[in-house]
């Protein structure tokens, strides 16, 4: 299972202008939402997988194969999630499974681009498998913009 974390809404556009002065303006595009640092770019709190059937609500389900690279991923992902396919998006792996006494454990594997070239290398090329993935394990992906 993959989780694709979305969040920042853009706002509903202003209602149209005008009156008996003159002639309605023009619509004026709303401004865009100012991204907030703090609730953008990071991974799911290991107690959100706490509890069994109360995932996180943006779950996105995948079933691959362990010989997926994360570039593979990477490619589903901006099929599902269109902020994913921004220029300047990163998306940043992490598996959460349980420890020993059964508490979660959120721990990164590696971070890929949405457009990667040869100045800018990233994990896109490593597999599930060499990552250690196990069956089971939750793969949660956060969507980052620099």
């Amino acid at each position: 299972m993959a989780d694709v974390q979305r969040r920042g809404r853009p706002l509903p556009p202003p209602p149209p202008r005008g009156g008996p002065l003159g002639p309605p303006l023009a619509r004026i595009p709303p401004r865009p939402v100012p991204v907030d640092r703090e609730k953008v770019g990071g991974h799911h709190n290991k107690n959100e997988f706490a509890v069994r059937g109360k995932e996180p609500k943006d779950e996105v389900q995948i079933y691959t194969w362990m010989d997926a690279t994360l570039r593979e991923l990477t490619d589903l992902v901006k099929e599902v999630a269109p902020e994913a396919r921004r220029r300047d998006a990163t998306l940043s792996f992490a598996f959460v499974y349980p420890d020993k006494r059964g508490r979660f454990i959120v721990s990164e594997v590696g971070r890929t681009f949405s457009y990667p070239n040869i100045r800018r290398p990233d994990d896109g090329s490593k597999p599930l498998s060499e990552l250690k993935f196990q069956i089971g394990d939750y793969l949660d992906v956060a969507i980052m913009f620099q």
